[in-house]
Parts: C-alpha cells; sequence; structure tokens
C-alpha cells in the first residue's frame, strides 16, 4: 500500500482527498500547515507527497525547499490556476509536477498513479547504461557525470534515462512529458523545460561549454556525446 502525505491548510479539501486516496487504496496521512508538514515529509517514509503552495507558517514553497534539503521524495505541487510564478519556482526548487486547483480528486489520483508508475517501472530495468561521461542505474535509481553522482529528482531521473536510451535522437516534448510524468503536454506547459534546465544545471557543460542535453527547436531534446 503506497504511503501518501497531503500538506494542506484548507481541511475539508483534506478530508475529501484523505477519503477518496483511502478508497482507491492509498494509506494518507496529512498536515495542515508547510512547517508541520515538512516535518512529518522528512520524518516519515512517504511513497509520495502532495503539497499546497499557500498555507500559513511557511507555505509551499519553503516547505519543499526544505524537503528537497534532505529528501528526494515525489513532490505533487498544488497550485492556483494560472498562477505560473508559483508552478515554475516549484518545479524549479524540484517538484515532480503540479496540479491546479480546484482539482478533482480523480485527476489527483492519477498524476500521483502515474509519477509512481513511472517509479515502479524504472526500477524493474536493466543494469547500467553509459554514454560517454553519464552513467545511470535504472534500477538503483541512480546517475553520474564522470563518476561524481547526481542529486536528481524522480521526474528528472525519468527524463535523463529516456534520453540516455534515446541518445543520439531527438526525443519530442510530448514523448517526455508521457515518460516522466504520465501525462500528455497541456498547452503553455514548460514543465518538461524546467526540468531539463536543472538536470543541466546539475551535469555542467562540456570543456567547450555546451552541454550534453541539446535543444532541438520545434523538435524535442536530445542526448550528444562530447
Amino acid at each position: 500500500m503506497n504511503k501518501v502525505l497531503v500538506i494542506d491548510d484548507d481541511v475539508e479539501l483534506v478530508g475529501m482527498l484523505k477519503e477518496y486516496l483511502e478508497q482507491e487504496g492509498f494509506q494518507v496521512s496529512c498536515a495542515y500547515d508547510g512547517e508541520r508538514g515538512a516535518q512529518y515529509a522528512l520524518a516519515g517514509k512517504f511513497d509520495i507527497i502532495v503539497l499546497d503552495v499557500m498555507m500559513p507558517k511557511i507555505d509551499g514553497i519553503q516547505a519543499l525547499r526544505l524537503i528537497r534539503a534532505q529528501s528526494k521524495v515525489p513532490v505533487i505541487m498544488l497550485t492556483a490556476k494560472g498562477d505560473d510564478a508559483d508552478r515554475i519556482m516549484g518545479l524549479e526548487l524540484g517538484a515532480d509536477d503540479y496540479v491546479p486547483k480546484p482539482c478533482t480528486p480523480r485527476e489527483l489520483v492519477a498524476r500521483i498513479r502515474a509519477i509512481l508508475r513511472r517509479i515502479q517501472d524504472a526500477a524493474s530495468r536493466d543494469s547500467e547504461i553509459s554514454v560517454g561521461l553519464l552513467s545511470v542505474w535504472p534500477e538503483q535509481r541512480l546517475a553520474a557525470w564522470d563518476g561524481k553522482p547526481l542529486e536528481l529528482t524522480s521526474t528528472e531521473f525519468n527524463l535523463l534515462e529516456m534520453l540516455v536510451r534515446n541518445a543520439g535522437r531527438v526525443v519530442s516534448k510530448e514523448d517526455l512529458s508521457l515518460h516522466a510524468l504520465g501525462r500528455a503536454m497541456t498547452k503553455f506547459d514548460r514543465s518538461i523545460d524546467v526540468h531539463l534546465s536543472s538536470i543541466r544545471q546539475k551535469i555542467g557543460p562540456f570543456p567547450d561549454g555546451r552541454h550534453c542535453i541539446q535543444t532541438v527547436y520545434r523538435m524535442g531534446y536530445q542526448l550528444v556525446r562530447e
């Protein structure tokens, strides 16, 4: 049974989500402010966290920052509809995906299952895959650049693994979204761009300044060798 932590100050919404998630077979814990939510997230062994942005004491962005400092547990952010600034900031800090509020419990469950399924699918694949200085171990969900471990979120690892498996070929944003997030891209969706920007920063450039992950205009992204 997958363990879910829901962090939101809307008691009525949390109660509804908890009831629905439990009916769908999840074990659910709840917190009603960002400070306690971050404490729970770091103290408990959760499979995924649902985190609202607007909360008392500390907001969801600050809570995410605290969580990411110590944990790579998958996090789905609940953001106000149309609030791109919070959405992008959350992704840049390491959120795996976001769901605009108001959302239906059914949509949230679909997002949760998609992320957990990607993690489980990756864990069942073969051993080390290397492309140049980059190596990934899907079973352990580990990656390294030039022998140095990369600290990746769950979604970042899924994206990097897909690019490694398709090294030298262009992978569309749509395919990357389906593989890493388990959902089709929506209009004006920048999630994949933000995640890949984070991966680039963690890997760093080649000596000549190029990055191993290159943008192919209007097509997608490509992993190249040095």
